[in-house]
């Protein structure tokens, strides 16, 4: 082939090549999810925000090249048990609340809900540009995990009730359905604590098993038909200020995954973690209307309860922090940072929420 003919042809394979659309080499990474979350619910498993909304973002922004398969709570493992299978490398991921595991990691209770802590505002803040994220992939390292927020509920509701709840001798002996750092303010009050799955609360307090129940709020409660097993829904989040939902990753495999796809995972997660809450803003307005309209009598928690609850939390704290140097660590800059948002918030959002009330 003389020179001529050569650079004509390998014009003709440049173009060509320039001309095609670009294919990802191999089959899609493909990877599971569990959940200790029961299939169907808003927020958590299904729709806007949810856990298959971010296995179809993951696919859309990487083109096909990463596939997540969701299981719901009990699809391949039982609700509590994600956790244990993606630091086996059994799943590459699970997701549930980090209060779930609190006799596994109780520091890791912070990044998921903390009594009487920020708000969803400070606690974003805090994760994504404070110290959040960094201690809590300190505190999973020694598990083999990486950890990410992926939802936020906003302030949660105390709770439904099958009795009143006039003063604080009203909670003494109450069996209630209760995780995490609040069980154990509860407990010093006389409250015989009891940890579910979201898909056992409904049957356990219809049947009385249990006498109250917290899950989340108005639009996610309704889902699971609380307000048909309970009379009295108390207010006030002094337990879940906010509430995050974990995405625990495998830290091997999670270091084995191309820099383009970690990147995909990450800002997948940011934006269910932003829209999740978006949809309880959104739709808790109306579940609340509707209990009401139907029956559902609306209380708040009396003070003198938070009060003691305030007071017990602050014991909790205290003892626990003084047995787990990790525990302290965490929760001392968590709160530092409170107090720091805490300024502002005075100056900004509660300002102008007085504002609202009065005009």
């Amino acid at each position: 082939m003389d020179r001529r003919s050569f650079l004509t042809s390998a014009g003709a394979v440049g173009a060509a090549s320039l001309a095609a659309p670009a294919v990802a080499a191999g089959a899609p990474v493909k990877w599971k999810l569990t959940s200790a979350f029961p299939a169907g619910q808003p927020f958590y498993s299904n729709g806007p925000g949810s856990l298959t909304d971010f296995a179809d973002r993951v696919k859309a922004m990487s083109d096909g090249k990463m596939e997540i398969q969701v299981y719901h709570a009990g699809e391949l493992v039982p609700a509590f048990e994600g956790f244990d299978a993606a630091r086996q490398g059994i799943v590459e991921m699970n997701s549930w609340i980090s209060y779930f595991g609190a006799g596994k990691v109780p520091a890791a209770q912070f990044f998921g809900a903390a009594p009487f802590g920020m708000s969803t505002q400070g606690k974003n803040a805090w994760f994504y540009i404070g110290d959040g994220i960094k201690l809590w992939n300190e505190v999973y390292e020694p598990l083999g995990l990486v950890g990410m927020p992926i939802g936020t509920t906003g302030v949660q509701m105390t709770g439904w009730f099958n009795k009143e709840i006039n003063q604080l001798s009203d909670m003494e002996g109450l069996r209630m359905r209760i995780p995490g750092l609040a069980g154990k303010g509860y407990s010093r009050i006389g409250v015989d604590v009891k940890v579910l799955p979201g898909g056992e609360i409904f049957p356990a307090l219809e049947r009385g098993v249990i006498d109250a129940a917290e899950w989340v709020g108005p639009a996610q409660d309704k889902i699971l038909g609380l307000n048909k097993a309970a009379k009295y829904y108390y207010t006030t989040g002094w337990h879940e200020p906010t509430t995050v939902t974990e995405l625990a990753i495998n830290k091997a495999k999670w270091d084995g995954l191309a820099p383009d796809l970690q990147a995909v995972v990450t800002n997948a997660a940011v934006a269910c973690n932003l829209i999740s809450h978006s949809w309880g803003e959104a739709n808790n307005a109306a579940a609340l209307k509707e209990f009401a309209a139907n029956g559902t009598e609306i209380r708040t928690l009396p003070t003198e309860v938070v009060e003691a609850l305030r007071v017990e939390m602050k014991a909790v704290y205290e003892e626990l922090g003084a047995s787990d140097p990790l525990f302290k660590k965490v929760m001392d800059n968590y709160f530092a940072f409170k107090a720091e948002h805490d300024f502002w918030a005075a100056a900004s959002e509660e300002v102008w929420h007085e504002q609202l009330r009065n005009g």
